[in-house]
């Protein structure tokens, strides 16, 4: 069940990782803030030009004033977007390479044209984020493994406390003839099938508990909190956890118990 919400918290913030990437890559705003809105239209005219000279360009477009109202009328209210409130000329521009910082390069096409304009890099602003995403990725990564080395200490005491249980019966078995192989099949089959029940158990209760966050996290309606969903392979890889955790019962079991039973002979 840890196990299972550990590994979810890395592949969300993963996937979430790679969605700021794929939307911020390449982008920038570049607002020209100039009360007279003569000389605010004249650069931003200049600026649109000046941009769709500008190597790898994707796409250059003005943000409308109705767009621009509907952006601020949240934090300015209805009666804060007057005619005399002098708003910025907008424009969202987008390269065809999100790897490279193509923020000099506008300024230095800006400058002549529009000294009145400033460049927003939205990955450079999110750069903080960014940062805190992939120290949580890791710190996902740590508990995984974390838990895992848990698991494997459970095993261990789970077949020692057996061996010493049985042990007149294991006395019995190699009078007969059983070698330690065979012993240590019958507890690796045993720890095996506990393993997985308990697994699929934890599976569900994982996935029912990451059902109810999603359903949380839909009602808000935020953008950034949607990147974080788990796409679908990320399910499949959650569906799968209970096997690898079985393969490492079966593996810890057999070595303990191989290695019990030559210290008792």
């Amino acid at each position: 069940f840890l196990t299972v919400l550990a590994a979810a918290g890395g592949l969300g913030l993963s996937a979430a990782a790679a969605g700021l990437g794929d939307d911020l890559g390449g982008r920038a705003t570049v607002q020209i803030v100039q009360a007279d809105p003569v000389s605010r239209e004249r650069q931003a005219t200049a600026a649109l030009a000046a941009l769709g000279r500008l190597p790898g360009l994707r796409s250059a477009e003005r943000v409308g004033d109705a767009q621009m109202t509907e952006l601020l009328e949240p934090w300015l209210g209805p009666e804060g977007l007057g005619e005399d409130l002098p708003l910025p000329a907008l424009i969202d521009v987008v390269m065809t390479d999100p790897s490279v910082d193509h923020t000099p390069a506008i300024v230095a096409a800006l400058r002549p044209v529009a000294p009145d304009a400033r460049v927003d890099d939205h990955a450079r602003s999110l750069a903080p984020l960014t940062r805190v995403i992939a120290a949580l990725q890791w710190l996902a990564a740590a508990l995984v493994l974390l838990m895992a080395t848990a698991t494997a200490a459970a095993v261990v005491l789970a077949a020692r406390s057996s061996l010493n249980t049985h042990r007149a019966t294991i006395d019995v078995m190699h009078l007969l003839g059983g070698t330690d192989q065979q012993i240590a099949r019958i507890f690796q089959r045993r720890i095996a099938l506990d393993a997985l029940f308990g697994g699929m158990i934890g599976l569900a209760g994982g996935i029912v508990v990451l059902w109810l966050i999603g359903r949380q996290m839909g009602a808000l309606g935020s953008e950034l909190l949607g990147t974080a969903a788990l796409p679908p392979g990320a399910w499949v890889v959650l569906a799968l956890l209970p096997l690898p955790a079985t393969l490492l019962a079966m593996l810890t079991a057999r070595l303990t118990i191989v290695a019990a039973l030559r210290r008792i002979l």
